[in-house]
């Protein structure tokens, strides 16, 4: 039967449709439905005169002012910055335009104000259509200590948030699908009052290697270390640390959290996607050839950007409204901003910091932590790093490897 054919019969039924009782409507659905192959639900909105919606009418409120471009470079900005969200991308882009100028060339003066004055809910509104899917969650490599736990206390109390010096510690395994056999371990620091970040990497978690990198980190800390925070792991629940932490002029503190409670030690937990994750994803690191690279990776690169380009907000205060809790954070800084603002550094060593700062490029640090990173991981492996995955070429197989090691 033709369209034509259907919209004519369609007013007769519709009119025979209107003019019977119950008895009547349910008889004339049945032969409907029978004859037309329709579904009693559609039946019944078609002989009542049914039509498709109209179009939705148009966006109300005042049209959106945006320079010509600036999604484009906002996802420039978003993509180099590791895809932060909004509130911190506002915070971040002060410090990234100029660097971004000397790399693309100079924006015109609208597009610079725009950047400079757009919202963080604005800019989540432009991000949306290319936000990544977040990857798979990986193994827990944590095993309790059974040694040190009534020598070490637990932490009952909140540390000195404002003054530098006082980390968290933990450990993140990069053991693939199973924990079996020999890989490499990421070691994690962090400074609460700052955010301040420093990451190592060590053969399966040793205490002598978690000793040695906790050294080299407390040396390219621009601060003292004064606390030290970790969980019940017997990477860290050993004399060796003990020694090293208790055993000096002026005593490090050293406490640990309570067993299966994350939360006592969420700043650290935190840069374990952030600083861990994100750069060397999930899979299986198991050649010791790599750890160099990795640590070189760390130090040289991946510290410095994140210390001194990526804005983190702080838990100010925490209270309840009914069945819920209700958070309220600070505004985004970067740990070397929320460092020269703490007043526990010498002129001497803000000056040196400032000099640090001021020889770094953000955009030029992604490029060469891309062109490192490609060297350490596999080329067939795809890292599970939100800016792409870094697949290199099978054909250069053999000479990116003797490169890495």
């Amino acid at each position: 039967m033709s369209q034509v054919v259907k919209e004519s019969m369609m007013e007769r039924l519709r009119w025979r449709y209107e003019r019977r009782g119950r008895r009547g409507k349910r008889q004339l659905l049945d032969e409907f439905c029978e004859q037309w192959g329709y579904s009693r639900k559609h039946a019944i909105k078609l002989l009542c005169g049914w039509q498709p919606k109209a179009k939705p009418p148009a966006r109300r409120g005042r049209p959106r002012q945006y320079a010509s471009g600036l999604v484009e470079v906002v996802k420039v900005f978003w993509l180099a910055a590791e895809q932060m969200c909004g509130k911190r991308l506002a915070a971040a882009l002060p410090d990234w335009l100029p660097h971004y100028q000397r790399l693309h060339g100079q924006l015109s003066s609208r597009c610079r104000r725009e950047l400079l004055s757009i919202s963080a809910a604005s800019l989540d509104r432009l991000l949306t259509p290319l936000r990544a899917q977040v990857a798979l969650r990986g193994l827990g490599g944590t095993r309790p200590g059974t040694l040190l736990k009534r020598q070490i206390a637990i932490q009952t109390e909140s540390w000195e948030e404002k003054e530098p010096g006082f980390l968290e510690a933990d450990t993140v395994a990069h053991c693939g699908d199973s924990l079996a056999g020999d890989f490499i371990w990421s070691v994690t620091f962090t400074d609460i009052a700052t955010e301040w970040t420093e990451t190592g990497a060590v053969w399966n978690k040793g205490a002598e290697g978690v000793l040695e990198q906790t050294r080299l980190v407390e040396q390219r800390l621009p601060f003292v270390l004064r606390g030290f925070d970790c969980d019940n792991g017997s990477e860290f629940l050993n004399w060796h640390l003990v020694h090293y932490l208790q055993e000096r002029q002026k005593p490090v503190r050293f406490t640990r959290s309570r067993p299966y409670h994350k939360d006592d030690n969420g700043h650290v937990e935190q840069k374990n996607w952030t600083h861990v994750r994100q750069l060397l994803g999930y899979q299986r690191l198991e050649n010791q050839r790599l750890l160099e690279p990795i640590n070189e990776l760390y130090r040289e690169l991946w510290a410095p950007w994140h210390n001194f380009f990526f804005p983190s907000m702080k838990l100010v205060r925490k209270y309840r409204e009914g069945s819920r809790w209700v958070r309220r954070h600070d505004e985004p800084q970067t740990p070397y901003h929320r460092l020269l603002s703490s007043g526990a550094l010498s002129a001497k060593q803000k000056r040196a910091l400032r000099e640090q700062y001021a020889a770094l490029d953000p955009f030029a640090l992604r490029e060469q932590v891309e062109r490192k990173l490609a060297r350490i991981l596999t080329p067939a492996a795809r890292s599970s790093r939100p800016t792409g995955s870094l697949r290199a070429p099978q054909a250069n197989v053999k000479a990116q490897t003797n490169e890495a090691t």
